[in-house]
């Protein structure tokens, strides 16, 4: 595990940063976003097949989410010729980028989903007897 010194350093480089750090945080650190590049991070889908991986994002939270990440090239949008006509979607190499981080946050919450479910029930617990 790092020391403190690690942490001063790491915590001062995004403070002083922060200009820059907090635009993308915003760009990718949604409700959405993760789990959107990890479902088109094996292979490109059509519409309906990300929003039936997806439980409980509406039509239009996946349509603007798909606008926000092709502008943000994270997500190409492609034009299929059927009829009628489709539209696939599929991660960038930048999308495809963010697979490391995304994978040790998944792993993160995993691990650690039992713990803040406990820290919120004795929180509550503690705020209910005040």
């Amino acid at each position: 595990m790092a020391d403190d010194t690690d942490f001063d350093a790491a915590s001062a480089c995004a403070l002083a940063n922060m200009a820059q750090v907090r635009p993308v945080l915003d760009k990718i650190a949604d409700k959405w976003t993760i789990l959107i590049l990890t479902v088109l991070c094996p292979r490109p889908s059509r519409f309906n097949a990300i929003k039936r991986r997806l439980d409980g994002i509406t039509h239009k939270a996946l349509a603007d989410a798909l606008k926000r990440l092709e502008r943000n090239g994270l997500v190409t949008r492609t034009v299929l010729p059927t009829a009628p006509i489709g539209v696939e979607y599929a991660i960038t190499p930048l999308g495809h980028s963010l697979r490391e981080p995304f994978e040790a946050l998944c792993a993160w919450a995993l691990n650690n989903g039992a713990a803040i479910d406990a820290a919120n029930r004795e929180h509550d617990s503690i705020k209910m007897k005040r």
